[in-house]
């Protein structure tokens, strides 16, 4: 008998063979969000063809998503990825409430047998802003804080 999941999780797999290895559009990433049991986005890596290194599969899963519910926000929603979410879309899977993940490789298994480095970059991400291998610097927090104050006294301000 076949795992209620298995049919999502196979069509994330497809799709990361169709942009690795048929494509040849990125790294051998699909992703699929589904809500009430049904697919309604479908992501596929594509760095290489569009230039464009956040379009990751979850990335364009969640934003495919979006608008198709017409909102940021996927909270009924679960993510079905080849591989376990980058850094980037992870959080991008936090700010859009994604319910659930289920991922079928590691990170590990990416850097053994793609050479992604994101293992490397949640390493980096531990570490104090200081020590960061790209150097952050803190310019004009006074004028950027004044936008800030004015933003938090709308009452119909944008809330995530």
């Amino acid at each position: 008998m076949q795992h209620p999941n298995e049919k999502f999780m196979k069509r994330a797999i497809e799709l990361s063979r169709f942009a690795g290895i048929e494509k040849k559009s990125g790294g051998v990433f699909g992703a699929v969000i589904v809500k009430d049991g049904q697919i309604i986005s479908e992501g596929y890596n594509r760095v290489m063809e569009d230039n464009d290194p956040t379009c990751h599969a979850e990335m364009d899963a969640i934003r495919k998503a979006g608008k198709k519910i017409g909102s940021p926000f996927l909270e009924e929603c679960v993510l079905y990825t080849s591989a376990f979410c980058c850094p980037m879309c992870l959080c991008g899977a936090y700010w859009a409430h994604i319910k659930e993940i289920y991922y079928a490789a590691t990170v590990e298994d990416a850097k053994q047998y793609g050479d992604f480095l994101d293992v490397n970059y949640y390493e980096e991400m531990r570490k104090e802003i200081k020590d960061r291998d790209i150097k952050c610097t803190e310019f004009m927090r006074a004028e950027a804080v004044d936008v800030w104050k004015e933003f938090n006294k709308m009452p119909d301000r944008a809330k995530y």
